[in-house]
């Protein structure tokens, strides 16, 4: 995984940015991690630095959605969204986690707090039940402090990381 840099965020910021460094790094079968905002924006992701990679390498075997942690906010989203809509639909309550398997890897999909959403992209042999477990973990210690503020310096962060990016190529 690259680290994103978390010069000149708040304390709260780096400590996400540290538990999902954890989260990724320490669970088998994990292969990226983003954090959805309620509105389907990406807050937070393991891999920030592949955006630009998937754009200029097309390998035949991917490690993502695309290769990209714009995609799997996007899958994450709708995956939310939909799973969302059913639960009221049915008038079965709050939906707590969603779980995809593929023949070729999971998505896991769990509701943090207002709304925002952790989504995990896992390979194939991952043990579904470990990720389950980290995720809570990581959604018990982020959930509290996923404030609006929080939220809104982590979106500009990727905003200011992203223009950066393009202009060093």
């Amino acid at each position: 995984m690259t680290a994103p840099s978390t010069f000149g965020l708040s304390s709260e910021a780096r400590n996400l940015h540290w538990l999902l460094t954890n989260l990724v790094e320490e669970v088998p079968g994990i292969l990226s991690v983003a954090v959805v905002s309620s509105d389907g924006l990406l807050l937070l992701s393991s891999d920030q630095h592949r955006n630009d990679a998937a754009r200029e390498v097309q390998a035949v075997r991917r490690t993502g959605p695309r290769g990209s942690a714009a995609d799997l906010a996007t899958v994450v989203s709708g995956v939310g969204s939909l799973t969302i809509g059913a639960a009221r639909l049915m008038d079965f309550g709050n939906v707590k986690h969603t779980m995809v398997a593929m023949d070729e890897g999971s998505l896991f999909v769990m509701s943090i707090s207002d709304g925002s959403l952790l989504g995990v992209h896992g390979s194939a042999d991952a043990d579904m039940s470990v990720i389950a477990y980290h995720m809570a973990l990581f959604v018990g210690r982020a959930g509290h402090v996923l404030t609006p503020e929080l939220r809104s310096e982590l979106r500009k962060s990727l905003e200011s990381e992203s223009t950066s990016a393009g202009s060093t190529r």
